[in-house]
């Protein structure tokens, strides 16, 4: 689906047709053109009416594209991704967004489930002065709303980190491994999110491209400062996860030893009894004890219940049990 807008005389408004007109930066229109999960007769519009390079054009029409910026002849060409985390799949997907950006126009391809450019499609007809800025303050705001959609991710991210951190302690069942596993899958993905997106956007805030006016390098930056401080986040996440596993694994073992510790204890403590029955259970003359047949087992009882007690009392002494 092409939609196109333009903005003339102070208003912004649809149009069903690109002029060639309006590419000339003397026109004094500014131009926006989004591309949602455009057909092979729609991406025509990219090298019949714009003119683009053939190698930008493939690369917009490739499913997925590695993050970066590359800058043409007479256009700037960068490739971002926008975050959508699926928690039945655990992990970040990504759909990338492939700009084309002008002097008078902007030009967007995407799969259609970005929700960045879906918002400011949106408000467009309704607020001029997000084409009215020109071009590439319209691809700051697309930019800065992608990394926006970021924060609340990374945040329920958090939240599940607290939560598996409390639950090692309180209720350390085993398929708590499985769900520690399952989000460090997750954030290894919003790391592999994450740092090319911080890599595109530094160089977009250090005017590596002469597109980027001074002005717009500072709101970029702001965009920049956002995305390290998420990338550090990961990088905290990183180390959260791996020791939220460590001690889970901690916990596991302290519990077994616990077991072992008691098992341990009751096969020491028969032992002796079974020393004592086998002996005194043997079919040959052994010492008898004062009494009666009636009081042998009278005696053994007691001596079996005197052993239990001294060897009770020996661990216990020596903070075994």
């Amino acid at each position: 689906m092409i939609t196109i807008f333009i903005y003339r005389n102070g208003q912004s408004e649809h149009a069903t047709r690109i002029d060639r007109a309006w590419l000339n930066p003397a026109s004094g229109v500014y131009l926006w053109v989004d591309l949602a999960a455009p057909s092979i007769p729609e991406s025509l519009i990219l090298s019949d009416t714009f003119a683009f390079h053939p190698l930008s054009v493939e690369d917009a029409m490739a499913p997925v594209e590695y993050p970066k910026a590359e800058a043409y002849d007479g256009y700037l060409y960068v490739v971002l991704h926008g975050i959508d985390f699926r928690a039945s799949e655990h992990g970040f997907a990504t759909h990338d967004i492939d700009f084309f950006l002008g002097p008078t126009y902007l030009v967007t391809v995407h799969d259609g489930s970005a929700r960045s450019i879906s918002e400011l499609r949106d408000h467009c007809p309704r607020n001029s002065k997000i084409l009215g800025e020109g071009p590439v303050a319209l691809f700051h705001r697309i930019v800065d709303t992608m990394v926006d959609h970021y924060r609340p991710e990374v945040d329920k991210l958090q939240d599940r980190l607290d939560e598996l951190e409390n639950e090692i302690f309180d209720d350390p069942r085993p398929a708590l491994v499985r769900e520690i596993l399952d989000e460090k899958r997750d954030v290894s993905s919003l790391r592999r999110v994450i740092t090319p997106q911080r890599d595109v956007i530094a160089r977009l805030a250090r005017r590596d491209f002469v597109d980027i006016s001074s002005e717009m390098s500072f709101r970029f930056r702001d965009v920049y400062d956002q995305l390290v401080r998420i990338a550090d986040d990961a990088l905290l996440f990183q180390d959260r996860i791996t020791g939220i596993l460590d001690a889970h694994l901690s916990n596991v073992s302290n519990r077994l030893n616990e077991v072992m510790k008691v098992l341990t204890v009751v096969s020491v403590i028969f032992m002796p009894l079974t020393l004592l029955a086998g002996l005194w259970g043997m079919n040959v003359p052994l010492p008898r004890f004062p009494g009666g047949e009636a009081m042998q087992f009278w005696w053994l009882l007691g001596i079996s219940a005197a052993v239990i007690v001294a060897m009770l009392a020996v661990f216990r002494r020596k903070r075994w049990i």
